[in-house]
């Protein structure tokens, strides 16, 4: 699927009235059933306002009301710019990025950021992951005191899985002890699916929640290992290159993320994965969200 361009954008969306009849249409619809008379009429946007009348009996409709964009004195098309530019970006947008692009304050530009990685984790929705699905936890954060390799001080420690050619869930977890790693994958594995883990011992409680699990043994060299009996290739590679490409992000482009809000960055880069090469629906499912 063709990729969004900066020219594809500016051409949807040359200015403002523009993205406010888009935000019409995709909440509203410039014809649907009055609140007011009950009558389907259409809508005509009023001058010099953020509003639509309705033509039958004049009523107004605010379509920016309730959304992310109400009471906010940034121009739409700016709104749209930013949410444009987390839809292209594979390693994400900083808060300085946001504001050498767009011309506003940091402070601004932080809170736009923050919006629209509410929009994201909105938009991803909930499904039990199936089949087979990868799972692997990762340390982020810094260089920092303290003894190496799992449990490094000072990191957030995040869970990842993926269903093989599928969905991705991540979320921060507190320790990686069996009972915290069980409740995760609970919440989030179908029972009866066939999960891939490294061979951290926590693991080890998955058979008998009645998953098909096999660990592949990283310190013994073991990166990939085909089960004959389930016809099954067990590796974590797929995760693990998702917590490459997050590392990279927080390095190269956010510098650190605070415990506080990794959430909000991860659910951000799982959106991505999950709607990877379908950038024009990742923007419209976003626009439908705010």
């Amino acid at each position: 699927m063709a990729k969004l361009t900066v020219r594809d954008f500016f051409n949807r969306f040359p200015d403002d009235d523009a993205c406010l009849h888009h935000v019409m249409e995709v909440r509203y619809g410039v014809r649907h059933v009055c609140g007011a008379c009950g009558t389907e009429s259409t809508y005509h946007k009023l001058a010099n306002r953020k509003a639509y009348s309705c033509a039958h009996c004049g009523n107004h409709v605010y379509p920016c009301a309730g959304t992310v964009f109400q009471d906010s004195r940034t121009p739409l098309q700016l709104w749209y710019y930013a949410i444009f530019l987390f839809v292209v970006t594979r390693h994400g947008v900083s808060g300085k990025e946001l504001q050498r692009q767009l011309g506003v304050t940091y402070k601004t530009a932080w809170r736009m950021g923050q919006q629209i990685r509410k929009l994201m984790e909105s938009a991803d929705g909930f499904a039990m992951l199936q089949g087979h699905v990868e799972m692997d936890e990762a340390y982020i954060g810094g260089k920092r005191p303290g003894k190496r390799g799992r449990g490094a001080a000072g990191k957030t420690i995040v869970m990842g899985m993926v269903e093989r050619n599928g969905r991705m869930v991540t979320e921060v977890i507190p320790d990686i002890r069996k009972a915290t790693l069980r409740a995760v994958t609970l919440r989030n594995v179908d029972n009866g699916a066939t999960v891939s883990t490294d061979e951290l011992m926590s693991y080890g409680l998955l058979k008998g929640d009645g998953y098909r699990h096999r660990a592949v043994k990283h310190g013994a060299k073991e990166w990939s290992h085909y089960d004959y009996r389930t016809d099954a290739q067990h590796h974590t590679n797929t995760v693990e290159q998702f917590w490459g490409l997050f590392k990279r992000a927080v390095r190269s482009t956010h510098t650190s993320i605070s415990s506080k809000y990794m959430q909000r960055y991860l659910n951000e880069f799982t959106f991505r994965a999950n709607h990877r090469d379908q950038q024009n629906a990742m923007f419209d499912l976003l626009i439908s969200r705010v």
